[in-house]
């Protein structure tokens, strides 16, 4: 199994690299998709890393990826300039689910 990153920035790229994960840095919404399509058909890719500002131009891509397929895992990281959600995306997410406020 292997680790694929799609990036929007080199930075994030490079500091990946350095950790022996390989990925692209992506431009625009229809070249990640494409990314995405062709990272999800290898079969070697275990768990593809995608940071938060691309994942945000392809929700529904993402959610059903996150809900119809075993493999591969995708894990929405922060890029350089650290993570866009608010504080409380945790809780928020937990409130939703479960339909009542903690």
């Amino acid at each position: 199994m292997k680790m694929f990153l799609i990036s929007d920035n080199i930075d994030t790229k490079i500091g990946m690299r350095l950790a022996g994960v390989d990925g692209v840095v992506v431009h625009g919404q229809e070249e990640a998709l494409d990314v995405l399509k062709k990272a999800i058909a290898d079969k070697e890719t275990g768990i593809i890393l995608i940071t938060e500002l691309i994942a945000a131009m392809l929700p529904d891509v993402i959610s059903d990826i996150k809900l119809n397929y075993t493999k591969p895992l995708i894990v929405e990281i922060p890029d350089r300039h650290g993570t866009r959600r608010r504080p409380d995306h945790i809780m928020r997410s937990i409130n939703e689910a479960i339909g009542i406020k903690l």
